[in-house]
């Protein structure tokens, strides 16, 4: 379930392209024919706009949506000690959320397992949050999932944000032409390299990682997606343009038949109930501070040093993610709340 919402952003990078595409057609007389190339910025501010819809209707979708049961029996229900049940509580979305529920929701847990009555009496702290990755066992899978984001975003947005500038470099786009037949011609190589990439990259994902497990996949990814890294600095300014899409394309698919869908799954499965919101985000953060290391350098580092150096900075971050995915568990069938609740009653022993 979590690969598939997360795949939807490969459906919306495709209606993106396609709305570009649309835009830019319906200004071809006034750029193409009546030379009125300022008109672009209209373009932009269509395709901008148009972005509004889907935030809107997405934030009514997101504030009416109900907490998980399983947050809910971790944090708010107490446990019945006579009847081992958990009791009812009211969900935010307006259901009765039971024992069976979360039964439901995770078949194979027993809910007595899931929390202590100790803990789930109180609100989680941050110095129980310290405290518990304190332990190497634990901090080492905070590590590994927030290197993992890190470097896979650094290549990931480094390519994605700058792909038109790909594009182009390498003579993709034409030469030849006015401003409008340049943008038609760039938009249309990078339409062409999400349904050949991006899209069937989170499908396969979705079709595998049952599987072939999260850990699997997310290695073959980083190591696949470096190799294609490394043709194309190293043949950068050889590769014709056929040669180039395909393989530009398998490097958009391994990126999401790996690492890109991967580092969104992993966090949301490897840690515990009480720590896996936090944990969650610090892995986010690291993530995102990847994404706009990789934005604000890839100009000026295009400039200097050249974009196929570059490309091979991309290679090294794929290698080190790799590396950095042998800290992680493969959390296929694994119920971090079970382990939690072990652990505890070791440490209590």
């Amino acid at each position: 379930m979590l690969a598939y919402i997360f795949s939807n952003q490969g459906w919306g990078s495709l209606v993106g392209s396609l709305m570009t595409i649309i835009v830019l057609a319906i200004y071809k007389h006034v750029m193409d024919v009546e030379g009125k190339t300022s008109k672009v910025d209209g373009v932009w501010r269509i395709i901008v706009g148009v972005s509004l819809i889907p935030a809107f209707g997405t934030l009514y979708q997101r504030l009416t949506l109900p907490e998980s049961t399983r947050f809910l029996a971790s944090r708010q229900q107490t446990l019945n000690s006579s009847s081992g049940k958990i009791e009812a509580v009211e969900n935010p979305g307006g259901k009765n959320v039971d024992v069976d529920d979360v039964k439901a929701e995770s078949p194979t847990t027993n809910p007595d397992d899931i929390v202590e009555p100790d803990i789930i009496k109180k609100k989680a702290q941050f110095s129980e949050f310290v405290q518990y990755f304190s332990e190497w066992r634990h901090a080492k899978i905070l590590i590994g999932t927030c290197a993992c984001w890190f470097f896979l975003d650094i290549a990931f947005y480094g390519i994605n944000l700058n792909q038109n500038v790909v594009l182009l470099e390498i003579g993709y786009a034409g030469k030849t032409g006015n401003a409008w037949e340049k943008l038609f011609k760039v938009s249309t190589g990078n339409i062409i390299i999400t349904v050949l990439g991006f899209v069937p990259g989170y499908w396969v994902s979705i079709l595998t990682i049952e599987k072939l497990g999260r850990k699997w996949i997310q290695i073959q990814g980083f190591l696949m997606s470096a190799l294609f890294l490394a043709i194309l600095a190293g043949k950068f300014h050889s590769l014709a343009p056929a040669p180039f899409v395909v393989c530009f394309s398998f490097l958009q698919f391994f990126f999401n038949f790996g690492a890109n869908t991967t580092t969104y799954v992993y966090p949301a499965e490897v840690f515990p109930t009480r720590f896996r919101a936090f944990a969650h985000g610090i892995s986010a953060a690291s993530g995102k501070a990847g994404a706009i290391i990789s934005a604000l350098a890839f100009n000026s580092l295009s400039n200097k040093i050249g974009t196929p150096a570059v490309l091979l900075i991309f290679f090294a971050c794929c290698l080190a993610g790799a590396v950095f995915s042998l800290l992680l568990p493969e959390v296929r069938g694994r119920d971090p709340d079970l382990i939690l609740a072990q652990e505890i009653r070791e440490s209590r022993a």
